[in-house]
């Protein structure tokens, strides 16, 4: 028998020795073979019959829009895409900021930056923040393994900052492990019990999100499984629900109570909600308002999830600067812009995009996405090249038990001390030492309908220097 396989052995191997010594002669040869016949088919075959035919094609409707059409025409189901809308939204790179040079100086870098931030100014207790970037509500379950939810909360922890639940599962361990522990009331069945709401130190009622809008979803026993499960009270063959509404036949009045006994029950922290901003952005602050909220937290169109309908991540919503600059004028309206604060979430990846949407108006961010690959950068390699990167982080990736918290914890971390080092440093450079002498007057645009609508200068315009410090 090992006769016969040393026998098989050397065939292959001279098989293989004669086929690249082919190549290796040939090579020229073959190349030139597979060029003439590209060529020809190319040059010769009629438009429709052509397979340049794919360029104008892909040019026309583009590739992601092919490849998604052709996602719906094999399933016949409603899309879910990852990471929310990939359209190019009208956002922050046109506006930069004013550096002192000569009146006023920059600050010295041996100067501390103070970067505390406070919201719920008004409530009991209030929430206060080493830096103003928050983790923002990726669902454990839903969305995050449980090692990646524990990384997360190491790093708000770290970092003095805070972790918000997401409408999924709340993992005891976090919940004991969180110094500052954000609890996502959603409509579900699950995260409603007590220890939940006295851990919390602030407590965030989901209303829509960016990505989704007000609806919710319903998630299959084989898209949730594992110890989420248990974590979320859900039977063997239950399907994970959540829902559009809190009540039925839901009115103001029903989210006003609920703000008022969540408001009881907590003993004073912030209460607030969160929205997708939309087109009545005003109408909907309004509303919220009425209700008694301590901070409103605004997710614009760019923001994402897990998975979501495209028509709902692409054609609804408003875009992040758009409702920041809305929000925060419109609390100024309504003179409460000092008493409720004002949270912004959707498409903010960089330290120079958080530091431009606090100057908008802004009192904190919520850090999704960002945090999502950062948390697991020096562990992507698990998945790739042949899967997403995501597939180490998700609940249900295929790779998530190859992910180590530890790691990820310290990664998370670095990424938001960087990000915080570098706002002081924006700050030193526009003459400041605290992130509340920071205002929109610290900004341009080389834009002139951004500019515009902002009320910020036009870059190409001189900057009238005694109305702008008579602004500041």
């Amino acid at each position: 028998m090992s006769e016969i396989l040393s026998y098989i052995s050397f065939a292959i191997l001279l098989v293989l020795f004669i086929f690249f010594l082919i190549i290796i002669i040939g090579w020229r040869k073959i190349i030139k073979t597979i060029i003439n016949k590209t060529s020809k088919i190319i040059f010769t075959d009629s438009y429709q019959e052509n397979l340049l035919e794919l360029m104008p094609g892909l040019r026309h409707m583009g590739v992601q829009h092919v490849l998604e059409n052709m996602l719906r025409a094999e399933t016949g189901d409603m899309l879910h895409r990852p990471l929310g809308s990939s359209k190019n939204w009208p956002h922050l790179d046109e506006i930069t900021f004013i550096p002192a040079q000569t009146d006023p100086f920059p600050v010295s870098g041996k100067t501390e930056v103070d970067v505390r931030v406070v919201i719920g100014p008004k409530a009991k207790k209030p929430l206060k923040l080493e830096i103003p970037m928050m983790v923002s509500g990726m669902a454990y379950g839903i969305a995050l393994s449980e090692e990646v939810r524990m990384a997360l909360t190491k790093a708000a922890n770290q970092t003095g900052t805070a972790i918000n639940s997401g409408e999924g599962g709340v993992l005891p361990e976090e919940l004991a492990e969180a110094d500052k522990f954000i609890l996502q009331v959603s409509k579900t069945e699950w995260s409603k019990e007590e220890d939940k709401f006295k851990k919390a130190k602030m407590v965030e009622i989901k209303l829509g999100q960016g990505a989704l809008m007000g609806m919710g979803t319903n998630i299959s026993p084989e898209n949730l499984t594992g110890r989420a499960r248990e974590v979320m009270g859900l039977e063997e063959n239950e399907r994970a629900i959540v829902h559009e509404h809190f009540f039925e036949k839901q009115t103001k009045q029903d989210l006003k109570e609920l703000v008022a006994d969540i408001r009881k029950n907590t003993k004073g922290v912030p209460v607030g909600v969160k929205m997708g901003a939309g087109g009545r952005l005003e109408e909907d602050i309004d509303n919220v308002l009425e209700m008694g909220v301590d901070y409103i937290s605004i997710d614009g169109g760019q923001a994402a999830t897990l998975g979501g309908p495209p028509i709902l991540e692409d054609d609804f919503g408003i875009p992040t600067l758009h409702a920041v600059v809305r929000a925060a004028s419109h609390l100024e309206k309504r003179k409460m812009k000092n008493k409720v604060s004002l949270v912004v979430s959707g498409g903010l990846f960089t330290p120079g995009h958080f530091l431009k949407v606090l100057a908008l108006g802004a009192d904190a961010v919520y850090v999704g996405s960002a945090l999502l690959f950062t948390v697991a950068h020096n562990q992507t390699h698990h998945a790739l090249p042949f899967e997403p990167p995501t597939q180490v982080v998700w609940n249900e990736g295929k790779f998530k038990d190859k992910f180590e918290a530890e790691k990820g914890g310290d990664a998370a971390k670095k990424f938001l001390t960087a990000s915080t080092e570098e706002i002081k440093e924006g700050l030193r450079a526009m003459g400041k030492s605290s992130l509340k002498e920071l205002t929109k007057e610290d900004l341009v645009s080389y834009d002139h309908l951004t500019a515009k609508m902002i009320g910020i200068p036009f870059s190409f315009q001189p900057l009238d220097s005694k109305q702008h410090k008579k602004k500041k």
